[in-house]
């Protein structure tokens, strides 16, 4: 793909209000779309890895549920853990020099993949091969590299990412963690009762060593937060002299983690354990980096850790898509009242309000999907090369906070959705979908809280992603803001070339065809843009004589959030169209309708501001309502294909809520095609 933010500024056209609008009649699709299309669309760049990975599953015991006390669950997962690391699993992302294949892209989604079964599995590969494996090969040097990654990758090391505090979680450089350095080695300690490790995957059983985020001093200067290779237990599994585990006990979710705390009472470890890539103490005790500027530096130490917020997002999606297929098969096959005049019951999914459930939840889910490949593409192409622009990681870490945040509340609400949609079977721990509520619940706040992630990425908006404004407090913002900010700037994705072809093909956009790509674009484009640059106007404020920044920011927060989301709506449609544009002919008509109805149901959720910023015209309005109620009737007979496109592995859809009869319905032999 070209430059992330390469392309030109688009010509601005302007929308036309208050024409009235007619009731939009849509047309059945003609012809039934094989989901294996569906397939290979969804599967993109990495198909040959997401079909590995389908085979893979297939030999690993598909979710139990949460059976068992807590410690059985553990050692499930170990054990489903030691398979992956035999059969090569992790050695995707890693570099070929120590044994990987180097494929940054091909390990997310190894790692997505694994969303389609046991989560507390995925949770656990992301641990020790995404966050412990991840830091030390993008933290560390050579000597950390050949002394422990293929120990990472066989499990002989296993390992936790001890970042998390108790009183600091989002705001990472005030970590309260130290490591101090005195006479050729670092001194770990917890000083008080807040700078305990909180919540760490690995630590509560199964962690031997700890990457540690630590303030850094060094001859009484503080240089900031750095990673260290800290022991937590010994050969036999005993905690290390200095260090104190705690469990963190039964969870709401995802037992099969052995979540802990840990505190560091003094820990003297070698000079060597800091991961030195940038920042190093020499054998004199002077410290040195690469990067001169402290914030600078704390930054760009933090973005090449981005890969496991990219990972979650992938996750949540998958996630979702096994949520929706069990929903939607099982609305097929569940029957309630009778059609009248023809003595038979009607499946659940022919109602309208059945259907808008579940409908627009799963054309989100598409879109998201196409957003997450998009986001991967760009993160293993900005890994390979040798040199990254500032601005183009930054852009990276700021899509990748927006999807993240996105694609995780997106699950939460699906997952909740389709429980509601199954009725009472919904309910039962065998039909999958309370352990997919509950697993994913905490995915909306760690790998960072959605609402600070989404703070992110308007600040990435606002500053342009800048370097020189990373040290900058709300008043240092708010002045960058009312200096150097002139115009919100759109800018394309991946589908540039295209959305270029559309305004100019279509000539004006009109909302009196709903359905017309260049207008949708453009509605998008156009929110973003005003609610944009009204948060500009807001934060100049700040920069007044005797204004409160903080208090400023602090009013506007909502507006903040608003700029973060809009923008991440645009960035996804964007998604969607790109991929449009190059699917297979056959799914090109059924894609174009999950995209409409993606589109007009996320303006129908805004429909007050698009009303009351003129955006829509009442009467538009009304027809927008009464058009995404006839996208989702389009649509009805093909949800079955379309969930059958995420190809997910029979045997993690083998559960009672799928095998769903009905004693003495003539249907049932017909639906047997549904177990």
């Amino acid at each position: 793909m070209d430059g992330l933010l390469a392309g030109k500024r688009p010509v601005r056209r302007k929308i036309s209000y208050g024409r009235k609008v007619d009731q939009v009649k849509l047309s059945p699709l003609e012809d039934a779309v094989d989901p294996e299309a569906l397939r290979r669309v969804l599967d993109g760049r990495w198909e040959p890895v997401r079909q590995a990975a389908r085979r893979r599953m297939q030999e690993l015991r598909p979710p139990a549920g949460e059976t068992g006390d807590v410690e059985e669950q553990r050692a499930r997962v170990l054990e489903e853990l030691r398979r992956l690391a035999k059969e090569g699993y992790p050695r995707q992302g890693f570099p070929k020099e120590y044994g990987g294949k180097g494929d940054i892209g091909g390990s997310v989604i190894s790692f997505e993949m694994l969303g389609l079964g046991d989560l507390s599995l995925l949770v656990k590969a992301g641990v020790q091969w995404g966050l412990f494996g991840g830091a030390i090969q993008a933290l560390g040097t050579e000597r950390h590299h050949r002394l422990y990654l293929r120990q990472v990758m066989d499990l002989e090391l296993l390992g936790c990412f001890a970042m998390t505090e108790s009183g600091h979680g989002s705001d990472v450089a005030h970590l309260e963690t130290m490591a101090t350095y005195e006479a050729g080695a670092f001194v770990i300690h917890t000083p008080v009762e807040s700078a305990r490790k909180d919540y760490i995957g690995n630590a509560a059983r199964d962690g031997r060593m700890a990457v540690v985020f630590a303030q850094l001093i060094v001859g009484g200067e503080s240089h900031g937060v750095h990673a260290l290779l800290v022991p937590i237990r010994d050969e036999h599994g005993r905690p290390c002299p200095g260090v104190r585990i705690e469990d963190c006990g039964p969870k709401g979710g995802l037992n099969g983690v052995d979540n802990g705390r840990l505190y560091f009472d003094h820990v003297r470890v070698p000079r060597e354990a800091l991961l030195n890539r940038f920042g190093d103490v020499d054998a004199e005790g002077v410290y040195s980096s690469p990067i001169d500027n402290p914030a600078r530096r704390f930054f760009t130490m933090l973005g090449t850790l981005i890969r496991g917020r990219v990972s979650i997002a992938g996750g949540a999606g998958s996630a979702s898509k096994t949520a929706l297929t069990l929903a939607v098969r099982y609305g097929e096959a569940r029957r309630q009242f009778d059609r009248p005049g023809t003595g038979t019951e009607v499946p659940i999914l022919d109602y309208l309000a059945h259907q808008r459930k579940l409908l627009p939840a799963l054309a989100t889910a598409y879109a998201l999907h196409f957003a997450q490949e998009e986001l991967v593409t760009a993160l293993h192409d900005l890994h390979g090369e040798d040199e990254v622009e500032d601005w183009r990681q930054r852009e990276l870490e700021s899509r990748a906070a927006g999807l993240k945040a996105i694609s995780t509340w997106h699950a939460t609400q699906t997952i909740q959705a389709c429980r509601e949609a199954c009725g009472g079977a919904g309910y039962l721990t065998a039909n999958r979908l309370p352990q997919l509520k509950a697993d994913t619940d905490v995915f909306t706040t760690f790998e960072g809280d959605n609402t600070v992630l989404l703070q992110l990425v308007a600040k990435g908006l606002l500053t342009r992603f800048q370097h020189d404004v990373d040290d900058l407090g709300t008043l240092g913002l708010a002045r960058f803001v009312a200096e150097q900010f002139a115009e919100a700037l759109i800018e394309r994705t991946a589908a540039r070339s295209t959305i270029a072809r559309l305004l100019t093909a279509r000539g004006e956009p009109s909302e009196a065809d709903l359905l017309d790509r260049a207008w949708q674009l453009q509605a998008f484009e156009d929110r973003e843009k005003h609610v944009l640059e009204g948060l500009a106007r807001r934060l100049r404020r700040a920069a007044s004589d005797g204004a409160d920044p903080f208090e400023v920011f602090n009013d506007a927060q909502d507006h903040v959030l608003r700029a973060a989301r809009v923008h991440v709506d645009r960035i996804v449609l964007e998604a969607f169209v790109a991929a449009l544009d190059r699917c297979d002919e056959a799914a090109t008509e059924l894609l174009g309708r999950v995209c409409d109805l993606y589109v007009l149901s996320t303006i129908e959720a805004d429909r007050a501001w698009f009303l009351e910023h003129g955006r829509l015209s009442p009467a538009t309005a009304k027809a927008l309502l009464e058009t995404v109620n006839e996208l989702c009737k389009l649509l009805r007979p093909h949800a079955r294909t379309l969930v059958d496109g995420f190809a997910i592995p029979p045997h993690l859809l083998d559960v009672p809520i799928v095998r769903y009869r009905k004693l003495g319905d003539p249907f049932a032999a017909s639906l047997s095609r549904l177990a």
